[in-house]
Order: C-alpha cells, then sequence, then structure tokens
C-alpha cells in the first residue's frame, strides 16, 4: 500500500527545545538523568501540545475552517495552547471544558490560569460535567453542526491532540531528542493524560531502529485504556509510512494518580516545590510533577528500573500551577 504524503506543519514551536542534565538528582538516583525542556517550546505557546497543533492546524487551515472545536479539562493546557495558536491564524476556538457539574459559574472567577488565556483570545466556552464529558465527542459534533448553522468550517482535534496526524510531532521529537544524544536512551519517560505524546515518541524511536523505551506515566484511567489508545494511533499512522510499533517499544505505569485528574495532595506538591528549589526546574501538578514523581520513586525502589540513560519530557503546564497557588501555599 503506497503511503500518504507526510503531511504539511506549521513551525509554530520554537524547536529544538534544549536537552539539559539534572545533576543533583543524577547523583541521588545514580543514572544520566536528563531533562528534554518541552516546557519552551515558546511562551504562551509552552507545552507540548504545540508540536501536535503544528500538524492539525495546518490541516485545519488546508481544509478552510474557521473555527477549531476541541477539548479538555478546565485548566487544559491543550485547550489554552489550540486557543492561542489558531487566533493569529483567524481560527476561532471553541472549547469543551470539564467542570464539577457543567455549570458556567464553576468557571473560574475571576478566570485564573489557562482559562485566563483562553478568555483573553475570545475562545468561546462550552463547560460540560464528567459524566457528559463521557460524550465530548458527539457534544463536540454538535457544537460543530452550530458552528456550520453559523455558515462556519469547523474542524475538530480530539482531547489532547492525539490521534495520528497530532502523534507525528512527537515522531518527530523523538528524532530531535535522538540527535541531541551521544546515545540513545535506555528510557524516555513522559506524562500521559491522552496518549498521543507517549504514541509519537515510540513511534518515533521504532522508525529510528533504536532500543529507547518509551514509557507513560498515567496521570488518569490507567494501563489498559492507555495501551488501546497508542495501539490506536500506531496503526492508523501507518499511513504516515511508519513502521508496526512493537508491544516492548513503550509501555504506561499507573499508581501514580494521586487524588484523580487535575488534583494534587499536599505530599506531591512539596515535592514539586522542592524539586523548584533544588533542581530549579518549574513543574505542574497535572502532569509533569506526578511523573517526575514516578520516576524518582521507579528509581529509589530500584536504580536499574530505567537502565542507566534516562530522559524526562517536561511538557509544560506552568500556567496551570498559576491556579493551585493556594494550595502550594500550604504545602511549603
Amino acid at each position: 500500500m503506497l503511503a500518504m504524503d507526510q503531511p504539511r506543519r506549521l513551525p509554530l514551536a520554537h524547536l529544538p527545545t534544549p536537552l539539559q542534565p539534572l545533576p543533583r538528582l543524577s547523583r541521588e538516583l545514580g543514572v544520566d538523568l536528563r531533562v528534554k525542556r518541552d516546557d519552551l517550546t515558546g511562551s504562551h505557546l509552552s507545552g507540548n501540545k504545540i508540536r501536535k497543533l503544528e500538524y492539525l492546524l495546518a490541516d485545519a487551515v488546508d481544509r478552510g475552517a474557521t473555527h477549531v472545536i476541541t477539548c479538555g479539562g478546565v485548566q487544559s493546557n491543550h485547550c489554552r495552547a489550540t486557543a492561542l495558536a489558531a487566533a493569529p491564524l483567524g481560527l476561532r476556538a471553541e472549547l469543551l471544558l470539564r467542570t464539577p457539574q457543567g455549570l458556567r459559574d464553576e468557571l473560574p472567577n475571576p478566570p485564573t490560569g489557562n482559562v485566563y488565556l483562553d478568555r483573553l483570545v475570545g475562545a468561546a466556552i462550552h463547560p460540560t460535567s464528567p459524566h457528559g464529558y463521557q460524550s465530548r465527542e458527539t457534544i463536540m459534533r454538535d457544537i460543530a453542526d452550530g458552528v456550520r448553522d453559523r455558515d462556519g468550517v469547523p474542524y475538530v482535534i480530539p482531547e489532547g491532540g492525539s490521534n495520528a496526524l497530532g502523534a507525528l510531532g512527537y515522531v518527530d521529537a523523538a528524532r530531535e531528542l535522538l540527535r541531541q544524544c551521544d546515545a540513545p536512551p535506555d528510557t524516555v519517560i513522559v506524562a500521559t493524560g491522552s496518549g498521543g505524546t507517549l504514541a509519537g515518541l515510540a513511534l518515533g524511536f521504532e522508525a529510528a531502529g533504536v532500543a529507547t523505551r518509551a514509557l507513560g506515566v498515567a496521570v488518569c484511567d490507567d494501563r489498559a485504556y492507555f495501551r488501546g489508545v497508542v495501539d490506536a494511533i500506531a496503526d492508523d499512522a501507518r499511513r504516515y509510512a511508519l513502521p508496526a510499533l512493537g508491544a516492548e517499544r513503550y509501555d504506561v505505569i499507573e499508581g501514580f494518580q494521586g487524588r484523580g485528574y487535575g488534583l494534587a495532595t499536599l505530599d506531591e506538591l512539596a515535592f514539586l516545590a522542592t524539586i523548584a528549589r533544588d533542581d530549579g526546574l518549574v513543574l505542574d501538578p497535572v502532569y509533569t510533577n506526578k511523573a517526575l514523581l514516578a520516576l524518582v520513586s521507579l528509581l529509589r525502589a530500584d536504580p536499574t528500573a530505567l537502565g542507566r540513560r534516562v530522559v524526562f519530557i517536561h511538557t509544560g503546564g506552568i500556567f496551570g500551577l498559576l491556579a493551585h497557588e493556594d494550595a502550594l501555599r500550604a504545602a511549603r
């Protein structure tokens, strides 16, 4: 079967992002630990989502879209990045955001964190409850129908930008990382909330023919769910001339979801504060803090668990951190 042409990509991210050593943690854990700073892909566009949006928004523009529709938690980094990246392209963002009961008055007022930036660029916000969010694809189709009723052209982006097209952004990131390393890492670890970043990394290492394993830390759902998501994305990505993904190429670990998605314990926030103070690395409580806590916990239990050369992907999220100010103050 002939592969499709390589999709067009919009140059939205500042690349390559740095690969930096973490000397204190390396000494403590007995490994060569480095951090891939994808929190530095931009300023307001910072984080891992922008790599995926380079492909997804190029497709939206090529299809003549006037509106982009996507979804996430109330402080979604992906929704914020989508709204901010869409604005200079002349695209209006329609965001389906999950709140405790799906009520508009549950949105932060005054707006904080990512919601503030969503509002700043004029994104339309559609709140929904956790139960309603389970039918997010149906709700986004309804929003798309409303855009068509207003003579617009909708383009729907899945949660986290996690489909085969979006995952190409992290196929590129895997190649970029390998160019920055003297030898391929043994393990690359990343927070996993929708599966697309993990899928892209695993596919990138598979395509490069290296033995590097991609390891996702589930911040919601579980291992079985994310393995299903990654396998489905990998199967669909065959259209882009990518190889079949071996089952051993990646894995997902669970047990670090804490209180649940978007929630943090005082112990987790204390860890976040320690890393900021001792390593100069600012994490976010929803994704990166849980992923680095998992990495540290695994290596403290077994220094050989991840191999000698380990890379942590910092996926950003600093704007969401600003919505946890009171909890962080209590944890310090």
